[in-house]
């Protein structure tokens, strides 16, 4: 059997750590990126801008059977998400149509955005999805097209992604960062090679002819109340100085379940937030 090839369209951190998982399962891998140079290596790079509706250059002509649709929004706010999200996508299938090719399945990555609930409530794949902000509204509207596009799809919604390099939390929590306790303001979150291991899993799975869902939400094992993350991490860092301003309340709280992801057969490498930051305090992944 020959190699499947992948499309990584927005291969930055989590698409590049899907694209090195992928390259050792044995996968031919494109990452389309505007700095093809900061592509793990073993990627066939395709410099391009998915805010340009002008077709790459280096467009792969062969064979794509499979697209993973993974951008990030440069400006965060609503146009910077229409365009990463809704435009970007539709550039995409047209530059595949251009060149007839239609792939296995699109990957779509999404956000756990598009849920509004607040107050501690489980979610699910089934869940009702009334987004409270222009975040969540824009992404469901870019998840209908994905699933509307006449290519089997999958959406992956992710919820809060860390890791190297994205250490907010741990920054703040070193400054005293407080968090109000009660009620419990439940958050949720996936380390960056466990987002990238859930989409291998996925695109392994459709490979073996196993049938899909449409929704996939990838988090880990322990949505967990901020303040026990919070408390865990001053404890582990040692921080023992609390910051002079009010205790910091966001909106939003609610817990997710990854039941559907791992009936699939994915695990998460770091099942909780504790093994998560562990690992990247010391310098472990």
């Amino acid at each position: 059997m020959s190699a499947p090839t992948v499309l990584i369209a927005g291969c930055g951190d989590v698409g590049s750590r899907l694209a090195t998982q992928l390259l050792a399962a044995g996968w031919e891998v494109h990452g389309l990126r505007r700095d093809v140079s900061r592509l793990p290596a073993g990627v066939i790079g395709v410099a391009g801008d998915l805010f340009n509706k002008d077709c790459p250059a280096t467009w792969p002509i062969g064979a794509v059977d499979y697209l993973v649709y993974c951008a990030a929004a440069t400006d965060h706010d609503e146009a910077g998400y229409r365009a990463a999200y809704v435009q970007g996508l539709e550039h995409v299938l047209e530059w595949l149509n251009d060149y007839g090719q239609v792939p296995n399945r699109l990957l779509f990555v999404s956000s756990s955005s598009v849920y509004g609930q607040q107050d501690g409530e489980w979610v699910d794949e089934s869940s009702s999805t009334v987004a409270s902000g222009y975040s969540g509204r824009v992404m469901l509207e870019a998840e209908q097209i994905a699933l509307k596009s006449g290519i089997p799809a999958s959406v992956v919604r992710l919820t809060g992604i860390y890791g190297p390099g994205r250490e907010w939390l741990l920054t703040q929590v070193r400054r005293g960062y407080r968090v109000a306790v009660e009620p419990p303001l439940y958050a949720n979150r996936i380390h960056a090679d466990d987002a990238a291991g859930l989409m291998a899993c996925l695109l392994e799975a459709d490979r073996r002819g196993v049938a899909l869902e449409d929704v996939y939400i990838g988090v880990d094992d322990e949505p967990a109340a901020l303040a026990d993350v919070v408390g865990w991490l001053r404890g582990y860092l040692g921080v023992t100085e609390w910051d002079d301003d009010s205790s910091v309340r966001r909106t939003g709280s609610k817990r997710c379940s990854n039941a559907r992801a791992k009936a699939l057969g994915w695990t998460p490498k770091y099942p909780s937030f504790r093994e998560g930051y562990a690992a990247i305090i010391e310098g472990r992944c």
